[in-house]
């Protein structure tokens, strides 16, 4: 079986070459595909060599690690958090870190990481709660933002700013208030799994709309929803009363 490769980003150039030297010393289950120093060189080299696992710092200056995540191409990884500041463990674990190693590394607790990481690689486990943090990324002034992979690269939205998402096929069109539309690589199954906690809820089989965006409900031929827009969204029957139900939470 191939090793699993790891990416080390870290800005501190003592802590880079320690945390490099214990993994390659001590995790013999895994190699090292590369090291970062930024959150650019970070996002370059991870979209690049597509690593398994990311032992990652939290603070890289300027910015932090939370500025990576809506750049990445890849959702499947498992990844470390590695800080000095014991502030971020809570944040760390929901937002769907596997573990958290404070600053000094202690080495049994790398190995440790590195051990739960490649067993659940090997389990083939699903990270959910990081595939869901990548797709609906929040930043931390609360405002919560969205990568979108157009045709002409990547797009960063503002997700109240969506209006709704309408499947074609493979792909997913998304329509914001401004009237601007994007044609994006991503199904619509992605986007209501990302936005269902975000005031977005699933009309139709095609279509995937922002509740506070809603103007009225429409009776006529089956039932449809207009849009503060002026477009009318067919309503599958059954759901209906789940669409009611949420309307009323936004009163």
């Amino acid at each position: 079986m191939s090793l699993l490769k790891v990416v080390i980003v870290e800005d501190e150039p003592e802590s880079r070459k320690m945390i490099k030297k214990m993994v390659e010393m001590f995790c013999p289950e895994v190699t090292i595909a590369g090291v970062a120093d930024s959150v650019k060189t970070a996002v370059e080299l991870i979209n690049d060599v597509r690593p398994d696992i990311v032992l990652l710092d939290i603070e890289l200056h300027p910015g932090n690690c939370f500025d990576i995540f809506p750049q990445l191409d890849k959702l499947d990884l498992e990844v470390i958090f590695t800080t000095a500041y014991k502030d971020y463990a809570i944040d760390a674990i929901k937002r769907g870190a596997l573990d958290y190693l404070l600053k000094p590394i202690d080495i049994e607790e790398l190995k440790l990481a590195i051990d739960k990481a490649v067993e659940k690689r090997s389990a083939k486990e699903e990270n959910v709660l990081l595939k869901k943090f990548l797709l609906e990324f929040k930043s931390s002034s609360g405002s919560s933002r969205i990568s979108l992979h157009t045709t002409y690269g990547i797009v960063y939205a503002e997700v109240g700013q969506i209006t709704r998402c309408e499947s074609k096929g493979p792909y997913t069109n998304i329509y914001f208030k401004d009237g601007t539309k994007y044609m994006t690589s991503k199904n619509l199954k992605e986007y209501e799994l990302s936005l269902k906690d975000l005031n977005f809820f699933r009309l139709h089989n095609s279509h995937l709309i922002n509740l506070t965006e809603v103007k009225q409900y429409i009776k006529a031929d089956g039932g449809s929803v207009e849009m503060k827009d002026g477009s009318q969204i067919p309503i599958s029957q059954n759901r209906k009363e789940q669409f009611f139900e949420l309307m009323k939470t936004l009163m």
